[in-house]
This record gives structure tokens, sequence and C-alpha cells, in this order.
């Protein structure tokens, strides 16, 4: 497939596919929060919405865990959790989506994805990592861990920038470490040197799950950067498409 670039108001240059015969991708933006609720997700599901016009692929968004059945489900290439937090599925909903990634579906979390279901083994395997706690907003050093991943290559070795950083627990060994945080560059910390803030896994049913820790503030929807990171994180998990 022939790509080319196409430079959007913003300044960030976004990958764009040439129109072909092949089906459009669909992402599903679910953002359903039974706990805290970020200000920030009308914001970021405008964004990824955009980045879907501009490269092929179109995104639904909803807040209803109804939309959790296997026959909804299969319509979609790929799931997005956008900080929801607290218990969002029920059994059956969760039982539907286990059958989606146990056929190839992937997922992707945002922030809070990691807030989400404490009591879902399953799920936290699937997101890799439960949080914890966090201090206040604040600039802070992430250090680029694989600066070949297409999710992060166009990033500095060290990336400067300001979010709410994650505190995290049960943090799964089968993950790939994309971004980790730099705990001497700001207050709070308490992972020590293990501090992932980005990662992706290869899923035993052939799909792929990728989370990335940033996202809190409205603010970070806006930086180029971080644009571009969500829009390399989407496609590289619909790579491993249905």
């Amino acid at each position: 497939m022939k790509l080319f670039f196409r430079l959007v108001f913003s300044g960030l240059f976004v990958l764009n596919f040439l129109p072909t015969a092949a089906q459009e991708n669909r992402v599903l933006v679910f953002n359903k929060t039974e706990g805290y609720h970020h200000e920030s997700i009308p914001t970021g599901t405008a964004t990824i919405k955009n980045l879907g016009d501009l490269n092929n692929f179109k995104v639904t968004e909803t807040d209803d865990a109804g939309q959790f059945t296997e026959n909804n489900l299969k319509k979609y290439q790929l799931v997005i959790f956008l900080s929801t937090t607290g218990n969002v599925l029920n059994e059956a909903q969760q039982k539907a989506f286990e059958n989606y990634i146990s056929k190839g579906g992937n997922f992707f979390g945002i922030h809070a994805a990691t807030d989400t279901e404490y009591d879902w083994k399953w799920y936290g395997d699937l997101v890799g990592a439960y949080f914890l706690s966090h201090p206040k907003i604040q600039e802070a050093n992430v250090i680029v861990e694989k600066p070949l991943h297409p999710a992060v290559a166009h990033l500095p070795k060290i990336w400067t920038r300001t979010d709410e950083w994650y505190n995290l627990k049960e943090i799964s060994p089968k993950i790939n470490v994309l971004l980790s945080l730099d705990e001497t560059s700001y207050e709070g910390g308490e992972n020590g040197e293990n501090h992932p803030i980005a990662w992706y896994r290869e899923l035993e049913g052939g799909g792929k799950s990728i989370y990335t820790g940033g996202g809190h503030t409205e603010e970070s929807y806006s930086e180029p950067a971080f644009q571009k990171h969500l829009l390399q994180c989407i496609l590289f998990a619909l790579e491993g498409k249905k």
C-alpha cells in the first residue's frame, strides 16, 4: 500500500493512506467511566476521530457497555479504552470482549485504561498493569526504550513533557516497554528504575495490545508529538487486524 504525508494545521505530519479498494478499518472508542471522569475525554475522542478522518479508519465513539456483544464487536478491527475507570463491563460483556480478543481482535488502552476492571484478571493481563497512584501534574523526562518501534520512532531519546504520571502495580512480565519514566526528573514516582509508561504485546489470538499512560490533560491532545504517538499506536494495532 502506498503512503504519503500530509501537513495538518497543528504542524504535525500525519501519515495518510492513499485510497484503495480495501475495506476501511473500523475503530471503537469506548470511554465509559464508573470512577473518576476525565474532562479530557471529549478532546481525546475528537482527536482520534480527526486522526481517523485523515488516515482511513472510521471511528465510532460510545460509553454504552451494551455495545460489547459478539455480533457488534466483530465489526471493529480495534477497540480503544479511552480513560475508562472502574467496572465498566458486566460478565456477559466481559465474555464477549474476551472472545473478540481470542479471535484476533486488537486493544489500545489510553491513560486511565489501567484504572479499570481491577477484579477482572483477564483484563489486567490484557492492559498490562494497573494504576496505583499519581503525583501532581508536572513535567517529566520520558525515555524512549525502543526507538525503532513505529509508535515512538518519531520521538527524541529523552521526551520531556507535562502530564499526570501514573505509578503502577501488577506490571505484567509479558509487556514490551516502549517508554519509561525517569523518576529523577520529577517528584512522586514510586516504581523506581522499572517504571514503564507505554508498552505493547502480541496476543495469543493473533491481535495486539498497546497502551500509553499519557493523555490526562486536554492539552496533551494538541501536542503534535503526542498526536503522532496516538496515531502510530493505532496503526500498529491495526496491522494485527482480523
